[in-house]
């Protein structure tokens, strides 16, 4: 069964940090980008990063570069999304899809990925 789950989510406060995790099931993870996107309330899903199979040059929509850093452990069908710094603008549903493909293309479009997980809530409040 083609499964993924998300976890490491909660509440944080301003320039605090968090931890995502994607474990990915039913895929072989080598061979599939791993994309992170996220959705805030009256918003629209919005691609944050992007990783390949092969861990080349991973993506960042401009609002996250140099705060959060996607990473993947294929012995663990795991894909991270370390976010630091992280700001008020950052509260979202986060979700991790498996895309099309090996590589990032178009990574931001959600069009371009097979499979999602359920989400983890992120909140970033004093």
């Amino acid at each position: 069964q083609r499964q993924l789950v998300e976890s490491g989510g909660g509440l944080v406060q301003p320039g605090g940090s968090l931890r995502l995790a994607c474990a990915v099931s039913g895929f072989r993870l080598d061979f599939h980008a791993i994309g992170w996107f996220r959705q805030a309330p009256g918003k629209e899903r919005e691609g944050v990063s992007c990783i390949s199979s092969s861990d080349r040059s991973p993506y960042y929509v401009d609002s996250v570069k140099g705060r959060f850093t996607i990473s993947r452990d294929n012995a663990k069908n795991t894909v991270y999304l370390q976010m630091n710094s992280l700001k008020p603008e950052d509260t979202a549903v986060y979700y991790c899809a498996v895309h099309s493909y090996s590589y990032c293309s178009a990574y931001v479009s959600p069009r371009n990925y097979d499979y999602w997980g359920q989400g983890t809530q992120v909140t970033v409040s004093s």
